[in-house]
């Protein structure tokens, strides 16, 4: 008889690779950053928010490629991210996890424990692999929901283009508008309902 995995069990180890991802349970939302699993529990706030993000830069996608929320990027042995909005061609649709170079943008929702593997740690997996635009949206910071634009530089790593609360638009990689303010006070309301209950 053998033992059922227990999430415990899955937690002590230190070194994943893609190869060890079998072992998982049927089902189990995941992502592998650095040889590290991380085993995600978005709120109803932060999926809402990527819901709204996927539609916004779904709206203008060039032909060819599509808006998906939630997508595993097939990036190296010891990375698997699953960011939360993704740009990928449309020949992609039906696998994953997708391979990363057909990825034209990449989107993070900050949540109070990731902040710093979504502004840091990823920003390495994401530029060495090649994506040129990877964009981060932190609800968490008190003067409304901010965005943080990277894009490589020279070098080849990353450096912030832009960080924002106001409305963003831009034409690269094609034109797309986000309403920060709006999502600041979508957050704004549910903060408040919690604040009530």
């Amino acid at each position: 008889m053998t033992a059922a995995l227990r999430i415990p069990d899955l937690l002590d180890k230190q070194d994943w690779t893609t190869d060890d991802l079998d072992s998982l349970p049927e089902g189990l939302r995941y992502e592998l950053i650095d040889g590290r699993l991380i085993l995600p529990s978005p709120t109803g706030f932060h999926q809402i928010l990527g819901l709204q993000l996927t539609l916004a830069v779904g709206q203008n996608c060039p032909t060819g490629y599509a808006a998906v929320p939630d997508l595993s990027l097939e990036v190296d042995r010891r990375n698997e991210p699953r960011p939360d909005v993704v740009v990928v061609q449309e020949r992609y649709m039906m696998v994953s996890p997708v391979p990363v170079k057909g990825a034209m943008l990449v989107m993070e929702v900050v949540s109070p424990t990731s902040h710093f593997r979504d502004m840091h740690a990823k920003t390495e997996v994401y530029a060495a692999a090649g994506v040129r635009n990877y964009w981060v949206v932190d609800p968490t910071f008190d003067g409304g929901v901010v965005m943080t634009v990277f894009r490589p530089a020279e070098d080849g790593k990353y450096e912030r283009v832009i960080s924002t609360v106001d409305v963003f638009h831009t034409d690269d990689p094609y034109p797309i508008t986000i309403d920060l303010p709006a999502l600041t006070a979508l957050r704004d309301k549910y903060l408040a309902a919690q604040e009530e209950a």
